[in-house]
């Protein structure tokens, strides 16, 4: 099995699955690079994975399922797309693999990954626009409650998981995570692999379940640094206080968090 992140737009990766014959793509925001992916190496598309609405995710659909006749998943919240819909816990098979649905809103309501296990090879997660190395998407239709349980949810799938962004983030969320975490060791090696890895042109991504609950804050809002860190933060605002607040919860870190990465 081979996973392939094809480039799209700015900085967006159309995740490409195949097995040499058959192929799924997840997030196409538009099918050009694609369908010449495919062309390439001789590929049949079965299906395609959509996670969320936003036309950077779903703006090819219709072509490639014009031309392939591929099978359409996506959550309810993409009504124009011609599509099964999928809800959480929902079971696919997915080029002869089992795929599990999870409902992960934050980034949008309705938003979903995907995670396709194998008895021979790492778990694979396509979780879109939810989690980032190093970092979240923004709250453009959730709660900080909703995305704390959403990574929370990622958080608990198996240490291997291969973690497949929808967005060449990386090196900017570690800058931010560097800032909440100067003496995180862990992340300031990741680093130094981004850096390399972007200097080659090649991808930071995929990253893994076990690297991101090492070093991404938004993961991390219950240890000790990173909640001093979203408490000083909030302390620092034009509106905050200079008192501490020990009492702050762990969506109270997460929103303080998500805020402060808004405008770094």
């Amino acid at each position: 099995m081979v996973l392939v992140p094809v480039p799209a737009f700015q900085d967006n990766y159309i995740w490409l699955w195949h097995n040499g014959s058959h192929a799924v793509v997840v997030d196409p925001g538009e099918s050009a690079g694609v369908e010449v992916y495919l062309a390439d190496h001789g590929l049949q598309l079965d299906s395609i994975l959509v996670t969320h609405h936003h036309g950077d995710h779903t703006g090819g659909v219709a072509q490639l399922q014009a031309r392939t006749g591929a099978n359409v998943f996506a959550p309810a919240e993409c009504p124009d797309l011609p599509a099964t819909r999928v809800v959480h816990g929902s079971q696919l098979t997915v080029l002869g693999m089992p795929c599990q649905v999870l409902h992960v809103p934050g980034h949008t309501a309705g938003h979903v990954a995907y995670v396709i296990a194998s008895d021979d090879e790492p778990p694979i997660l396509f979780c879109g626009d939810t989690l980032f190395s190093a970092g979240c998407g923004r709250l453009f239709e959730g709660s900080p409650a909703d995305m704390l349980a959403s990574l929370d949810a990622l958080a608990r799938l198996p240490g291997d998981t291969r973690v497949c962004c929808a967005h060449e983030y990386t090196l900017s969320n570690i800058r931010f995570a560097l800032t909440v975490e100067p003496h995180n060791a862990e992340l300031q090696q990741w680093q130094l692999t981004c850096e390399a890895l972007r200097a080659d042109q090649q991808p930071t991504l995929p990253s893994t379940l076990a690297r991101e609950c090492q070093i991404n804050p938004f993961l991390r809002v219950r240890q000790p640094v990173v909640r001093l860190a979203a408490d000083r933060w909030t302390a620092s605002q034009p509106n905050g206080t200079q008192a501490s607040r020990p009492d702050m919860t762990d969506v109270d870190v997460l929103a303080a968090l998500r805020e402060w990465k808004n405008t770094f």
